[in-house]
């Protein structure tokens, strides 16, 4: 990370913005702490310690599904465009409709279609207002059809991420056009929008050619020079798609971040990077490192004439062996969403598994666009990352969550039921985590929502219990083995901080999940599907190795790190009045339970790992109180739940930091040690 300096004055009569480029910002003038509060947040606050500001990639960039309604609706996805400015991006995915962008600098009601070469256009019944948390729509069509499925994405202006500029032309070579995106641009694509002209890509892994957005062909030698941080140089006039004299054109400009974006809670971290690699033709996958784990990927084939390809994890990327899996668009094509072209999102990169022309054919030059993905920022309340919900025969999404949902455990409370553990990663296939089972394919598990998953309907006594990845939080990794008997391997993950338990399942075969947890350490495990206590010591699992902020490691053990053999590790943290993972001894007497919390939990997951017991959940959804009325379930057994009057005892009650585990409660066996894993009170 490069240092940076910054100046704050903060005592004088006028306020002065910081500049965006952290260089000798000045900040001055007397700010109200909300106005401060929002520079910051926006990543545009000086700092006089010399920490680069933070900026979080959610309140820059957002992938947001909705269904069609036919009337006028709001778009909420949190993206201040009328303070800050930006460009919405918009699909049907369901119909043929073209793409439709519209941006601030050229204002409302104004769109183009990437598809296409048409001039711009005027229709305020397509998008209608640009606003401080999203935008709003009208009833057109392309952009409303009613009851159909359709993306949006949107791109804020921020220093290091994204600019718009707008220009005349003037029909002279070397002509140079100022730009404020403040750092290295990755892709910059311009469009003339008074008169029909193709969309003009420059790349910067492709400098001295271009490509167009609205076509397939490979890259043609261009015009385009000195791209900077500050500006760009059209070197000659051979069309009228760049400077013609009086034309007017918009060109947007997407950073490539190096180690120097300077976003994330750490102030260090990149969020976009354009970039290249070359096709091998290998169906057994073409690893891209970013050195994050993306969200969003546009692909084009520089080489060969292809079509441009847009993946992103909303609507689905699946790590599977299913190609059908993965959801695509084409953004030179009005075509409807399809899937079939293989790609997987890692936590350090993507891996493309396609042969053909549009992703991997051998020795072709591919360049790419790639989105972090979010939960970057450290939760501060419960209810942002947890929640719990019943079923009720609603339908998709049947279980609702008021966040995109990441990773959810669902099952019938009142019957002998398997509990279905899934996860977006993964969507369409789940496990049990009371059984063995390898992946078991099941499309119902759907993840493409903005506030819930599952797509079917479920009756009263269905319960799911759902989680969103975050920082420090909760995290979820899917890898491969590498274990030819004495092998171990670290595997990447992005929680942030060192993962307190994790639970691992391998997903190609009949065996037991494996878990890790701090308490009984990295040469023991437990098994999330039995009773068992810890294991004697056994490196086989977690190699004796505890993990780190970046990693962990896992032995030689088919249940972690079969070689060529899918797996996927769900890794949970202690985040200070959210989350707590713990571990406390039982004394026979009324004890509470410290998590740190304020208004006692919502969730709790109790374990003994000295001696043979199951992992049982209980709830504020289903119970959480004095006396033994409340409702306890095991989360590896099909065993319906019970009322703790069934067995006489009262195994849990509510205390405000965290919980209590009362004299009788089989949680609180004198001498008896035990793990808990607890999340707070959400409203």
């Amino acid at each position: 990370m490069s240092t940076k300096d910054f100046t704050a004055n903060v005592i004088s009569a006028s306020k002065v913005v910081p500049d965006g480029n952290f260089k000798d910002s000045k900040a001055s003038g007397i700010w109200d702490i909300n106005e401060a509060l929002d520079l910051i947040k926006g990543g545009n606050w000086p700092n006089v310690a010399n920490i680069n500001p933070a900026a979080f990639v959610g309140a820059l960039f957002q992938t947001h599904l909705y269904n069609g309604t036919g009337s006028a609706q709001t778009i909420t996805n949190g993206i201040d465009l009328s303070g800050k400015g930006g460009l919405v991006w918009i699909k049907d995915r369901d119909a043929g409709f073209g793409h439709n962008l519209f941006d601030t600098a050229r204002g409302v009601g104004k769109y183009l279609n990437s598809d296409g070469n048409p001039a711009e256009a005027t229709d305020t019944t397509r998008l209608s207002a640009f606003n401080s948390n999203g935008f709003s729509l009208g009833n057109q069509g392309s952009v409303n059809t009613n009851n159909n499925a359709l993306v949006s994405w949107t791109f804020r202006k921020q220093p290091k991420f994204f600019d718009i500029v707008t220009y005349t032309g003037n029909g002279t070579a070397g002509r140079s056009i100022s730009h404020n995106l403040g750092g290295t641009v990755g892709t910059l694509i311009i469009k003339r929008t008074d008169n029909t002209s193709s969309w003009i890509v420059w790349h910067r892994s492709t400098s001295s050619s271009y490509l167009f957005l609205d076509g397939t062909d490979a890259a043609t030698s261009g015009t385009i020079s000195n791209v900077s941080s500050t500006a760009f140089t059209i070197e000659s006039v051979i069309n009228t798609s760049y400077n013609a004299s009086g034309g007017t054109y918009v060109a947007y400009l997407f950073a490539h971040n190096n180690d120097d974006g300077g976003f994330g809670e750490p102030g260090d971290q990149d969020i976009i990077k354009c970039g290249s690699y070359t096709g091998n033709g290998s169906s057994s996958g073409n690893f891209v490192d970013l050195g994050f784990e993306p969200q969003f990927i546009i692909i084009k084939n520089s080489s060969n004439s292809a079509n441009w390809v847009m993946f992103d994890s909303m609507r689905g990327v699946v790590t599977s062996s299913s190609a059908a899996d993965d959801k695509y668009l084409f953004p030179n094509s009005d075509t409807s969403e399809g899937g079939g072209i293989p790609i997987d999102f890692n936590a350090t990169g993507f891996t493309v598994f396609d042969t053909s022309a549009r992703t991997n054919t051998s020795s072709d030059t591919y360049v790419y666009m790639a989105i972090r993905r979010g939960g970057m920022q450290t939760p501060t309340a419960a209810s942002s990352v947890f929640a719990i919900n019943e079923g009720d025969s609603s339908g998709a999404p049947e279980y609702t969550s008021g966040f995109p949902v990441d990773m959810a455990i669902k099952r019938n409370i009142s019957d002998t039921d398997n509990w279905r553990i899934s996860a977006r990663l993964i969507q369409g296939i789940n496990h049990f985590t009371n059984t063995n089972s390898a992946d078991d394919a099941d499309d119902k598990f759907k993840f493409d929502f903005q506030n819930g998953y599952y797509n079917d309907s479920q009756g009263a006594n269905n319960f799911a219990w759902m989680w969103r990845r975050a920082r420090g939080y909760f995290d979820v990794v899917v890898y491969n083995g590498n274990n030819n008997y004495y092998s171990s391997q670290n595997v990447n993950h992005n929680l942030g901080v060192v993962p307190e338990m994790i639970w691992i399942k391998n997903r190609d075969r009949a065996v037991s999940w494996a878990v890790y947890n701090k308490t009984i350490g990295a040469q023991k495990k437990l098994d999330l599907n039995g009773t068992s206590g810890a294991s004697n010591n056994d490196s086989a699992y977690f190699n004796n190795t505890t993990p780190t902020s970046s990693v962990f490691t896992v032995g030689n053990s088919n249940r972690v790190n079969q070689a060529n053999e899918k797996h996927i590790a769900y890794l949970f943290a202690t985040v200070a009045g959210v989350s707590k993972v713990g571990s406390y001894s039982g004394t026979g007497s009324s004890q509470n339970i410290d998590c740190g919390f304020t208004a006692g939990s919502s969730f709790v997951l109790v374990k003994r790992y000295d001696g043979t017991d199951s992992w049982y959940i209980a709830d504020s959804a289903r119970g959480i109180s004095s006396g033994q009325t409340d409702k306890i379930i095991k989360l590896n057994s099909t065993d319906a739940e019970f009322t703790e009057s069934d067995n006489s005892a009262d195994y849990i009650a509510p205390h405000a930091s965290g919980f209590n585990v009362p004299a009788s409660s089989p949680f609180n066996g004198n001498g008896d040690d035990f793990i808990f894993y607890a999340i707070a009170a959400i409203s």
